[in-house]
């Protein structure tokens, strides 16, 4: 049974979808993945969205742009917690999207990562499975040491090397 579904509203997200999926395959998190657009096929949206929890889906990633309802419509009828993804778009850069996912009315949380931010969505949904899995828990404090050592180690190397040699060995 897939713990998180990830949904998005056009093949053109799969990019920043994926970022999620590669996220939870880290953390050997099960997922299902689709492609379902609120306004275009509703009916077969609202069949998803509102059999995702008898599939076992406990966190919903859903990715859209422009009007961005999809993660919003999930919110209203999934009862577990929703993350919205707003994708870039060529019109706005995104703040369409953005601001159509964080002000969904009182009652219908979507819980919001950055423009294009799959990974955040990924990790977050872990976090969100963390509370009850010590297990994934633990995975989650490792991954997070492993990010602060690989800082440590850009911070040791450009105090070895100089901003000029550090610079130059990474162009």
């Amino acid at each position: 049974m897939a713990k998180v579904g990830i949904v998005m509203g056009s093949d053109s997200d799969m990019a920043v979808m994926a970022q999620a999926a590669e996220i939870l395959d880290r953390f050997g998190i099960s997922y299902e993945m689709t492609i379902l657009s609120a306004h275009r096929e509703p009916d077969a949206f609202f069949e998803w969205a509102r059999g995702a929890e008898d599939r076992g889906v406990r966190v919903i990633i859903a990715g859209a742009g422009k009007a961005a309802h999809l993660p919003g419509m999930c919110a209203a009828i999934f009862p577990l917690p929703v993350i919205g993804i707003p994708m870039k778009t060529s019109d706005l850069g995104g703040l369409d999207s953005l601001f159509s996912i964080v002000q969904m009315p009182s009652g219908v949380p979507v819980a919001t990562v950055a423009i294009n931010g799959g990974a955040n969505a990924g990790i977050l949904a872990a976090k969100m499975l963390a509370t009850g899995e010590e297990d994934l828990l633990g995975r989650i404090k490792d991954y997070a040491r492993e990010l602060k050592e690989k800082v440590e180690d850009k911070a040791k190397e450009l105090e070895e090397l100089g901003y000029k040699e550090f610079l130059a060995k990474r162009q």
